[in-house]
Protein backbone atom coordinates (compact mmCIF):
# COMPACT_ATOMS: atom_id res chain seq x y z
CA UNK A 1 0.00 0.00 0.00
CA UNK A 2 2.81 2.37 0.92
CA UNK A 3 4.52 1.51 -2.35
CA UNK A 4 1.30 2.23 -4.26
CA UNK A 5 0.91 5.63 -2.58
CA UNK A 6 4.51 6.45 -3.36
CA UNK A 7 3.99 5.58 -7.03
CA UNK A 8 0.85 7.73 -7.21
CA UNK A 9 2.74 10.60 -5.58
CA UNK A 10 5.53 10.30 -8.13
CA UNK A 11 3.04 10.22 -11.00
CA UNK A 12 1.27 13.32 -9.66
CA UNK A 13 4.64 15.04 -9.23
CA UNK A 14 5.71 14.08 -12.76
CA UNK A 15 2.35 15.26 -14.08
CA UNK A 16 2.73 18.60 -12.31
CA UNK A 17 6.17 19.14 -13.82
CA UNK A 18 4.90 18.18 -17.26
CA UNK A 19 2.11 20.74 -16.88
CA UNK A 20 4.56 23.46 -15.80
CA UNK A 21 6.92 22.70 -18.68
CA UNK A 22 4.06 22.56 -21.17
CA UNK A 23 2.66 25.85 -19.88
CA UNK A 24 6.08 27.44 -20.12
CA UNK A 25 6.50 26.24 -23.70
CA UNK A 26 3.01 27.51 -24.60
CA UNK A 27 3.82 30.95 -23.15
CA UNK A 28 7.07 31.09 -25.16
CA UNK A 29 5.27 30.07 -28.37
CA UNK A 30 2.46 32.60 -27.86
CA UNK A 31 4.93 35.38 -26.98
CA UNK A 32 7.00 34.54 -30.07
CA UNK A 33 3.93 34.65 -32.33
CA UNK A 34 2.83 37.93 -30.77
CA UNK A 35 6.23 39.57 -31.25
CA UNK A 36 6.50 38.37 -34.84
CA UNK A 37 2.98 39.12 -36.08
CA UNK A 38 0.92 41.22 -33.63
CA UNK A 39 3.48 43.49 -31.92
CA UNK A 40 3.26 47.24 -32.80
CA UNK A 41 6.76 46.90 -34.34
CA UNK A 42 5.99 43.76 -36.36
CA UNK A 43 6.00 45.81 -39.60
CA UNK A 44 9.58 47.04 -39.03
CA UNK A 45 12.24 45.06 -40.94
CA UNK A 46 14.96 43.14 -39.09
CA UNK A 47 16.12 39.62 -38.23
CA UNK A 48 13.43 37.48 -36.65
CA UNK A 49 15.77 36.25 -33.95
CA UNK A 50 16.22 39.85 -32.70
CA UNK A 51 12.45 40.50 -32.83
CA UNK A 52 11.69 37.39 -30.76
CA UNK A 53 14.20 37.65 -27.93
CA UNK A 54 17.08 39.67 -26.49
CA UNK A 55 19.18 36.51 -26.46
CA UNK A 56 20.75 37.58 -29.77
CA UNK A 57 21.80 40.89 -28.23
CA UNK A 58 23.00 39.08 -25.10
CA UNK A 59 25.19 36.76 -27.16
CA UNK A 60 26.95 39.52 -29.06
CA UNK A 61 27.21 42.12 -26.26
CA UNK A 62 27.78 39.95 -23.19
CA UNK A 63 29.28 36.67 -24.38
CA UNK A 64 31.31 38.14 -27.27
CA UNK A 65 32.04 41.38 -25.42
CA UNK A 66 30.52 44.57 -26.82
CA UNK A 67 30.10 43.41 -30.42
CA UNK A 68 26.37 43.94 -31.02
CA UNK A 69 26.90 47.38 -32.56
CA UNK A 70 28.63 45.76 -35.53
CA UNK A 71 25.85 43.19 -35.85
CA UNK A 72 23.44 46.12 -36.01
CA UNK A 73 25.58 47.54 -38.83
CA UNK A 74 25.18 44.24 -40.73
CA UNK A 75 21.42 44.43 -40.18
CA UNK A 76 21.34 47.87 -41.81
CA UNK A 77 23.30 46.54 -44.79
CA UNK A 78 20.65 43.84 -45.26
CA UNK A 79 17.38 45.48 -44.16
CA UNK A 80 17.89 49.20 -44.72
CA UNK A 81 18.16 52.36 -42.56
CA UNK A 82 15.49 51.33 -40.00
CA UNK A 83 15.81 47.98 -38.22
CA UNK A 84 14.22 46.25 -35.26
CA UNK A 85 17.20 45.21 -33.15
CA UNK A 86 15.33 43.76 -30.16
CA UNK A 87 11.68 42.97 -29.39
CA UNK A 88 10.92 46.56 -28.41
CA UNK A 89 13.73 48.74 -29.79
CA UNK A 90 14.59 50.25 -33.17
CA UNK A 91 17.85 51.58 -34.57
CA UNK A 92 18.11 54.08 -37.41
CA UNK A 93 21.26 54.64 -39.45
CA UNK A 94 20.79 57.98 -41.17
CA UNK A 95 22.77 61.00 -40.00
CA UNK A 96 20.14 63.37 -41.41
CA UNK A 97 17.47 61.88 -39.13
CA UNK A 98 19.51 62.33 -35.94
CA UNK A 99 17.76 65.53 -34.84
CA UNK A 100 14.37 63.86 -35.19
CA UNK A 101 15.35 61.23 -32.62
CA UNK A 102 17.30 63.53 -30.32
CA UNK A 103 14.82 66.39 -30.54
CA UNK A 104 14.81 69.75 -28.83
CA UNK A 105 12.37 72.61 -28.42
CA UNK A 106 8.85 71.79 -27.24
CA UNK A 107 8.98 68.11 -28.24
CA UNK A 108 8.91 65.71 -25.30
CA UNK A 109 11.72 63.17 -25.12
CA UNK A 110 12.04 60.43 -22.52
CA UNK A 111 14.83 57.97 -21.89
CA UNK A 112 14.28 54.30 -22.56
CA UNK A 113 13.65 52.64 -19.14
CA UNK A 114 15.94 49.73 -20.06
CA UNK A 115 18.84 52.06 -20.79
CA UNK A 116 18.16 54.24 -17.76
CA UNK A 117 18.20 51.13 -15.55
CA UNK A 118 21.78 50.22 -16.42
CA UNK A 119 23.38 53.08 -14.48
CA UNK A 120 24.66 52.65 -10.90
CA UNK A 121 23.40 56.14 -9.97
CA UNK A 122 19.61 55.86 -10.46
CA UNK A 123 18.61 59.36 -9.30
CA UNK A 124 21.12 61.20 -11.48
CA UNK A 125 20.23 63.15 -14.62
CA UNK A 126 21.49 60.47 -17.00
CA UNK A 127 19.19 57.85 -15.43
CA UNK A 128 16.13 60.13 -15.31
CA UNK A 129 13.37 58.77 -17.55
CA UNK A 130 10.67 61.44 -17.27
CA UNK A 131 11.02 64.46 -19.56
CA UNK A 132 9.82 67.07 -17.05
CA UNK A 133 11.87 65.75 -14.14
CA UNK A 134 14.99 65.65 -16.30
CA UNK A 135 14.38 69.24 -17.42
CA UNK A 136 13.93 70.30 -13.79
CA UNK A 137 17.15 68.59 -12.68
CA UNK A 138 19.13 69.95 -15.62
CA UNK A 139 17.75 73.45 -15.06
CA UNK A 140 19.39 73.59 -11.64
CA UNK A 141 22.83 73.26 -13.21
CA UNK A 142 22.53 75.01 -16.57
CA UNK A 143 24.01 78.29 -15.34
CA UNK A 144 27.07 76.51 -13.91
CA UNK A 145 27.94 75.12 -17.34
CA UNK A 146 27.25 78.25 -19.41
CA UNK A 147 30.15 79.61 -21.42
CA UNK A 148 30.42 82.66 -19.17
CA UNK A 149 30.59 80.51 -16.02
CA UNK A 150 33.25 78.23 -17.52
CA UNK A 151 35.38 81.19 -18.64
CA UNK A 152 35.28 82.44 -15.03
CA UNK A 153 36.99 79.19 -13.97
CA UNK A 154 40.17 80.11 -15.87
CA UNK A 155 42.35 80.84 -12.79
CA UNK A 156 41.43 77.53 -11.14
CA UNK A 157 41.93 75.62 -14.39
CA UNK A 158 45.28 77.31 -14.94
CA UNK A 159 46.48 76.12 -11.53
CA UNK A 160 45.59 72.50 -12.34
CA UNK A 161 47.06 72.72 -15.85
CA UNK A 162 50.36 74.07 -14.56
CA UNK A 163 50.53 71.21 -12.09
CA UNK A 164 50.20 68.76 -14.98
CA UNK A 165 52.85 70.62 -17.01
CA UNK A 166 55.28 70.36 -14.06
CA UNK A 167 54.62 66.62 -13.86
CA UNK A 168 55.48 66.37 -17.56
CA UNK A 169 58.68 68.38 -17.04
CA UNK A 170 59.72 66.00 -14.25
CA UNK A 171 59.00 63.01 -16.47
CA UNK A 172 61.16 64.55 -19.19
CA UNK A 173 64.10 64.99 -16.78
CA UNK A 174 63.78 61.39 -15.56
CA UNK A 175 63.17 59.91 -19.01
CA UNK A 176 60.00 58.27 -17.65
CA UNK A 177 57.19 56.87 -19.77
CA UNK A 178 53.87 58.69 -19.29
CA UNK A 179 50.44 57.27 -19.97
CA UNK A 180 48.76 60.37 -21.40
CA UNK A 181 45.15 59.22 -21.06
CA UNK A 182 45.68 58.69 -17.32
CA UNK A 183 47.29 62.12 -16.99
CA UNK A 184 44.46 63.86 -18.84
CA UNK A 185 41.86 61.97 -16.82
CA UNK A 186 43.50 63.13 -13.58
CA UNK A 187 43.44 66.74 -14.80
CA UNK A 188 39.73 66.51 -15.63
CA UNK A 189 38.96 64.85 -12.29
CA UNK A 190 40.74 67.60 -10.34
CA UNK A 191 38.98 70.37 -12.28
CA UNK A 192 35.44 68.98 -12.05
CA UNK A 193 35.76 67.92 -8.39
CA UNK A 194 36.95 71.41 -7.44
CA UNK A 195 34.01 72.95 -9.29
CA UNK A 196 31.50 70.42 -7.96
CA UNK A 197 32.13 70.74 -4.23
CA UNK A 198 34.95 73.23 -3.70
CA UNK A 199 37.82 70.83 -3.03
CA UNK A 200 39.94 68.90 -5.49
CA UNK A 201 40.55 65.15 -5.57
CA UNK A 202 44.22 65.98 -6.27
CA UNK A 203 44.80 63.03 -8.58
CA UNK A 204 47.56 65.07 -10.25
CA UNK A 205 49.57 64.76 -7.04
CA UNK A 206 49.45 60.97 -6.91
CA UNK A 207 51.67 58.29 -8.38
CA UNK A 208 50.44 57.15 -11.81
CA UNK A 209 47.74 59.83 -11.60
CA UNK A 210 45.65 57.56 -9.37
CA UNK A 211 44.89 55.38 -12.39
CA UNK A 212 43.54 52.63 -10.13
CA UNK A 213 40.23 54.52 -9.98
CA UNK A 214 40.07 54.77 -13.75
CA UNK A 215 40.95 51.10 -14.24
CA UNK A 216 38.22 50.16 -11.78
CA UNK A 217 35.66 52.35 -13.55
CA UNK A 218 36.54 50.77 -16.89
CA UNK A 219 36.09 47.31 -15.35
CA UNK A 220 32.66 48.28 -14.01
CA UNK A 221 31.69 49.79 -17.37
CA UNK A 222 32.48 46.43 -18.97
CA UNK A 223 29.35 45.12 -17.21
CA UNK A 224 27.11 47.76 -18.76
CA UNK A 225 25.48 45.33 -21.19
CA UNK A 226 24.46 42.88 -18.48
CA UNK A 227 22.88 45.77 -16.54
CA UNK A 228 21.01 46.94 -19.61
CA UNK A 229 19.59 43.54 -20.53
CA UNK A 230 18.84 42.74 -16.88
CA UNK A 231 18.03 46.19 -15.40
CA UNK A 232 16.78 44.77 -12.10
CA UNK A 233 20.36 43.75 -11.27
CA UNK A 234 21.46 47.30 -10.48
CA UNK A 235 19.12 47.80 -7.45
CA UNK A 236 20.21 44.40 -6.12
CA UNK A 237 23.89 45.21 -6.52
CA UNK A 238 23.47 48.54 -4.73
CA UNK A 239 22.28 46.68 -1.63
CA UNK A 240 25.42 44.52 -1.50
CA UNK A 241 27.67 45.38 1.47
CA UNK A 242 31.11 46.83 0.76
CA UNK A 243 32.97 43.75 2.08
CA UNK A 244 31.09 41.51 -0.37
CA UNK A 245 31.90 43.78 -3.31
CA UNK A 246 35.61 43.77 -2.51
CA UNK A 247 35.54 39.99 -1.99
CA UNK A 248 33.84 39.28 -5.34
CA UNK A 249 35.64 42.00 -7.33
CA UNK A 250 38.71 43.30 -5.46
CA UNK A 251 39.36 46.11 -7.96
CA UNK A 252 36.03 47.74 -7.11
CA UNK A 253 37.59 49.00 -3.88
CA UNK A 254 38.82 52.07 -5.77
CA UNK A 255 35.28 52.87 -6.92
CA UNK A 256 33.87 52.33 -3.42
CA UNK A 257 36.54 54.67 -2.04
CA UNK A 258 35.51 57.25 -4.65
CA UNK A 259 31.87 56.85 -3.57
CA UNK A 260 32.92 57.48 0.01
CA UNK A 261 34.83 60.63 -0.99
CA UNK A 262 31.80 61.94 -2.89
CA UNK A 263 29.50 61.16 0.07
CA UNK A 264 31.87 62.93 2.46
CA UNK A 265 32.08 65.98 0.18
CA UNK A 266 28.29 66.10 -0.13
CA UNK A 267 27.90 65.96 3.66
CA UNK A 268 30.12 69.04 4.03
CA UNK A 269 28.26 71.08 1.42
CA UNK A 270 25.39 72.27 3.70
CA UNK A 271 27.97 74.32 5.63
CA UNK A 272 28.24 76.48 2.51
CA UNK A 273 24.49 77.02 2.12
CA UNK A 274 23.57 80.24 0.31
CA UNK A 275 26.98 80.77 -1.31
CA UNK A 276 26.18 79.13 -4.68
CA UNK A 277 29.87 78.99 -5.62
CA UNK A 278 29.91 75.30 -6.48
CA UNK A 279 27.58 72.90 -8.28
CA UNK A 280 26.47 71.30 -5.04
CA UNK A 281 25.80 74.62 -3.36
CA UNK A 282 23.09 75.10 -6.00
CA UNK A 283 21.71 71.58 -5.58
CA UNK A 284 21.13 72.22 -1.88
CA UNK A 285 19.14 75.42 -2.34
CA UNK A 286 16.19 75.40 0.09
CA UNK A 287 13.73 76.18 -2.70
CA UNK A 288 14.37 72.72 -4.14
CA UNK A 289 12.03 69.93 -2.89
CA UNK A 290 13.67 67.88 -0.09
CA UNK A 291 13.57 64.66 -2.12
CA UNK A 292 15.68 66.36 -4.80
CA UNK A 293 18.41 67.35 -2.34
CA UNK A 294 18.70 64.14 -0.35
CA UNK A 295 22.17 62.77 0.32
CA UNK A 296 21.42 59.78 -1.89
CA UNK A 297 20.50 61.92 -4.90
CA UNK A 298 23.44 64.28 -4.43
CA UNK A 299 25.83 61.35 -4.25
CA UNK A 300 24.38 59.92 -7.48
CA UNK A 301 24.70 63.27 -9.27
CA UNK A 302 28.21 63.73 -7.88
CA UNK A 303 29.39 60.39 -9.22
CA UNK A 304 27.85 61.08 -12.62
CA UNK A 305 29.44 64.53 -12.93
CA UNK A 306 32.82 63.19 -11.90
CA UNK A 307 32.89 60.04 -14.04
CA UNK A 308 31.49 61.77 -17.13
CA UNK A 309 34.02 64.57 -16.71
CA UNK A 310 36.98 62.22 -16.32
CA UNK A 311 36.81 59.89 -19.29
CA UNK A 312 35.52 61.45 -22.50
CA UNK A 313 37.69 64.60 -22.43
CA UNK A 314 40.76 62.50 -21.61
CA UNK A 315 40.16 60.28 -24.63
CA UNK A 316 39.73 63.21 -27.00
CA UNK A 317 42.97 64.81 -25.80
CA UNK A 318 44.72 61.45 -26.12
CA UNK A 319 43.49 60.96 -29.71
CA UNK A 320 44.68 64.46 -30.66
CA UNK A 321 48.08 63.93 -28.98
CA UNK A 322 48.57 60.54 -30.61
CA UNK A 323 48.01 61.84 -34.13
CA UNK A 324 49.92 65.11 -33.70
CA UNK A 325 53.04 63.49 -32.25
CA UNK A 326 52.82 60.82 -34.94
CA UNK A 327 52.70 63.40 -37.74
CA UNK A 328 55.40 66.05 -37.47
CA UNK A 329 53.97 68.29 -40.20
CA UNK A 330 50.62 68.53 -38.38
CA UNK A 331 52.43 69.21 -35.10
CA UNK A 332 54.55 72.02 -36.54
CA UNK A 333 51.57 73.56 -38.33
CA UNK A 334 49.59 73.71 -35.10
CA UNK A 335 52.58 74.92 -33.07
CA UNK A 336 53.20 77.72 -35.56
CA UNK A 337 49.57 78.81 -35.31
CA UNK A 338 49.68 78.74 -31.50
CA UNK A 339 52.64 81.13 -31.47
CA UNK A 340 50.31 83.87 -32.69
CA UNK A 341 48.55 83.89 -29.30
CA UNK A 342 51.24 82.26 -27.11
CA UNK A 343 54.46 84.23 -27.58
CA UNK A 344 56.39 81.82 -25.33
CA UNK A 345 55.73 78.20 -24.30
CA UNK A 346 54.56 79.42 -20.88
CA UNK A 347 52.27 82.20 -22.13
CA UNK A 348 48.67 81.79 -21.00
CA UNK A 349 46.00 82.05 -23.69
CA UNK A 350 42.28 82.31 -23.00
CA UNK A 351 39.78 79.83 -24.35
CA UNK A 352 38.07 82.62 -26.32
CA UNK A 353 41.33 83.42 -28.13
CA UNK A 354 42.24 79.80 -28.76
CA UNK A 355 38.91 78.89 -30.33
CA UNK A 356 39.51 81.55 -32.99
CA UNK A 357 42.49 79.57 -34.35
CA UNK A 358 41.32 77.67 -37.46
CA UNK A 359 43.79 74.79 -37.37
CA UNK A 360 43.46 74.20 -33.62
CA UNK A 361 39.70 74.22 -34.06
CA UNK A 362 40.00 71.66 -36.88
CA UNK A 363 42.31 69.40 -34.84
CA UNK A 364 39.89 69.39 -31.90
CA UNK A 365 36.88 68.69 -34.13
CA UNK A 366 38.70 65.77 -35.74
CA UNK A 367 39.79 64.42 -32.35
CA UNK A 368 36.21 64.64 -31.11
CA UNK A 369 35.01 62.82 -34.22
CA UNK A 370 37.44 59.92 -33.80
CA UNK A 371 37.06 59.67 -30.02
CA UNK A 372 33.26 59.70 -30.60
CA UNK A 373 32.15 60.21 -27.00
CA UNK A 374 29.56 57.64 -25.93
CA UNK A 375 28.86 55.29 -28.85
CA UNK A 376 26.06 53.27 -27.30
CA UNK A 377 22.64 53.44 -28.92
CA UNK A 378 21.08 55.61 -26.18
CA UNK A 379 17.48 55.29 -27.45
CA UNK A 380 14.86 57.97 -26.88
CA UNK A 381 11.10 57.59 -26.59
CA UNK A 382 8.69 60.17 -27.98
CA UNK A 383 5.67 59.49 -25.73
CA UNK A 384 3.24 61.86 -27.44
CA UNK A 385 4.02 61.50 -31.14
CA UNK A 386 4.66 58.99 -33.88
CA UNK A 387 7.91 59.23 -35.83
CA UNK A 388 7.74 58.81 -39.59
CA UNK A 389 10.65 57.61 -41.67
CA UNK A 390 9.71 57.27 -45.32
CA UNK A 391 6.73 54.89 -45.42
CA UNK A 392 7.40 53.54 -41.92
CA UNK A 393 5.40 54.86 -38.98
CA UNK A 394 6.99 54.33 -35.57
CA UNK A 395 4.41 54.23 -32.74
CA UNK A 396 4.62 56.68 -29.80
CA UNK A 397 6.73 55.49 -26.88
CA UNK A 398 8.99 53.27 -29.02
CA UNK A 399 12.67 53.38 -27.98
CA UNK A 400 14.60 54.57 -31.06
CA UNK A 401 18.35 55.13 -31.11
CA UNK A 402 21.24 56.00 -33.40
CA UNK A 403 24.87 55.35 -32.53
CA UNK A 404 27.25 58.28 -32.85
CA UNK A 405 29.83 55.84 -34.23
CA UNK A 406 27.87 55.36 -37.47
CA UNK A 407 27.60 59.12 -38.05
CA UNK A 408 31.25 59.87 -37.35
CA UNK A 409 32.42 57.07 -39.65
CA UNK A 410 29.95 57.67 -42.48
CA UNK A 411 32.11 57.86 -45.65
CA UNK A 412 29.48 59.96 -47.44
CA UNK A 413 29.94 62.69 -44.82
CA UNK A 414 33.56 62.06 -43.83
CA UNK A 415 35.55 60.51 -46.73
CA UNK A 416 38.23 58.10 -45.47
CA UNK A 417 36.47 58.24 -42.09
CA UNK A 418 39.11 56.39 -40.07
CA UNK A 419 41.88 58.80 -41.05
CA UNK A 420 42.80 61.79 -38.89
CA UNK A 421 42.43 64.72 -41.31
CA UNK A 422 41.96 68.14 -39.65
CA UNK A 423 42.00 69.75 -43.11
CA UNK A 424 38.56 68.29 -43.86
CA UNK A 425 37.03 70.84 -41.45
CA UNK A 426 38.90 73.79 -42.95
CA UNK A 427 38.00 72.81 -46.53
CA UNK A 428 34.35 72.28 -45.57
CA UNK A 429 34.23 75.77 -44.03
CA UNK A 430 35.77 77.26 -47.18
CA UNK A 431 33.03 75.57 -49.24
CA UNK A 432 30.37 76.94 -46.90
CA UNK A 433 29.48 73.47 -45.56
CA UNK A 434 28.43 73.17 -41.92
CA UNK A 435 30.21 69.89 -41.21
CA UNK A 436 29.87 70.43 -37.44
CA UNK A 437 26.16 69.56 -37.67
CA UNK A 438 27.34 65.95 -37.98
CA UNK A 439 29.69 66.20 -34.99
CA UNK A 440 27.56 64.71 -32.22
CA UNK A 441 30.12 63.63 -29.60
CA UNK A 442 28.03 65.42 -26.96
CA UNK A 443 24.70 64.14 -28.36
CA UNK A 444 21.94 66.60 -29.23
CA UNK A 445 18.56 67.79 -28.05
CA UNK A 446 17.11 68.05 -24.55
CA UNK A 447 19.64 65.61 -23.10
CA UNK A 448 22.77 66.88 -24.77
CA UNK A 449 25.81 66.68 -22.48
CA UNK A 450 25.51 69.51 -19.97
CA UNK A 451 29.29 69.69 -19.55
CA UNK A 452 29.95 70.56 -23.21
CA UNK A 453 31.44 74.00 -22.50
CA UNK A 454 33.70 72.74 -19.73
CA UNK A 455 34.91 69.96 -22.02
CA UNK A 456 35.69 72.39 -24.84
CA UNK A 457 37.55 74.72 -22.49
CA UNK A 458 39.70 71.83 -21.24
CA UNK A 459 40.36 70.60 -24.78
CA UNK A 460 41.48 73.96 -26.16
CA UNK A 461 43.52 75.04 -23.14
CA UNK A 462 45.25 71.73 -22.42
CA UNK A 463 46.12 70.85 -26.00
CA UNK A 464 47.49 74.35 -26.65
CA UNK A 465 49.72 74.18 -23.56
CA UNK A 466 50.95 70.71 -24.41
CA UNK A 467 51.83 71.36 -28.06
CA UNK A 468 53.42 74.73 -27.36
CA UNK A 469 55.58 73.34 -24.56
CA UNK A 470 56.66 69.74 -25.22
CA UNK A 471 58.12 67.40 -27.79
CA UNK A 472 57.12 63.77 -27.31
CA UNK A 473 57.61 60.36 -28.86
CA UNK A 474 54.98 57.64 -28.83
CA UNK A 475 56.05 54.63 -26.79
CA UNK A 476 54.72 51.19 -27.74
CA UNK A 477 51.51 52.82 -28.92
CA UNK A 478 49.97 52.22 -32.33
CA UNK A 479 46.57 52.26 -34.06
CA UNK A 480 45.49 49.08 -32.24
CA UNK A 481 45.69 50.94 -28.90
CA UNK A 482 43.12 53.57 -29.88
CA UNK A 483 40.97 52.02 -32.64
CA UNK A 484 37.35 51.29 -31.70
CA UNK A 485 36.55 47.58 -31.94
CA UNK A 486 34.15 47.01 -29.05
CA UNK A 487 31.37 49.01 -27.43
CA UNK A 488 31.13 49.39 -23.67
CA UNK A 489 29.27 52.68 -23.63
CA UNK A 490 32.47 54.25 -24.96
CA UNK A 491 34.54 52.61 -27.67
CA UNK A 492 37.34 50.25 -26.72
CA UNK A 493 40.03 48.54 -28.81
CA UNK A 494 39.22 44.99 -29.87
CA UNK A 495 42.12 43.69 -27.77
CA UNK A 496 43.04 45.36 -24.50
CA UNK A 497 42.17 48.83 -23.22
CA UNK A 498 42.46 52.29 -24.72
CA UNK A 499 45.87 53.80 -23.91
CA UNK A 500 48.46 56.27 -25.23
CA UNK A 501 52.00 56.05 -23.82
CA UNK A 502 54.69 58.64 -24.59
CA UNK A 503 58.22 59.61 -23.72
CA UNK A 504 58.62 63.38 -23.26
CA UNK A 505 61.83 64.22 -25.12
CA UNK A 506 62.10 67.99 -24.81
CA UNK A 507 60.74 70.96 -22.88
CA UNK A 508 60.60 73.90 -25.30
CA UNK A 509 61.89 77.30 -24.24
CA UNK A 510 60.94 79.39 -27.25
Amino acid sequence: MASENQSLSLLRSAGAWQFIVSLGCLIIVLRTLYRLYLHPLAHIPGPRIAAVSRAYEFYHDVLRGGMYLWEVEKMHEKYGPVVRISPGELHIKDAYFYDEIYASGSRRQEKSPEFAGQFPFPTSMIATIDHDLHRQRRGLLNNFFSKQSIEALAPMMRTKEMKLMKRFEESCRRGAIVRLDDAYSALSADIISHYAWGSSLDYLDTDNFNNGVRDCLNELIAGVHVSRIFPKLQPIMKTMPRWLWTLVRPRTKAFLDLQAVVAQSVSKTPDRAGKHETIFDALLDETIPPTERSDHRLEDEGLLVLIAGMETTARTLSIASYHLYRNRSMLEKLRSELKSVMATPTTAASWSKLEQLPYLNAVINEALRLSHGAIWRSPRCAPMESLTYGDLVIPPGTPVGMSVYFIHTDPKIFPEPHKFQPERWIKAAERGEHLTKHLVSFSRGHRMCIGLNLAYAELYRTLAMLIRRFDMELHETGPKNIAVGREYGVGEPKDGKFSVHVKITKVLTE
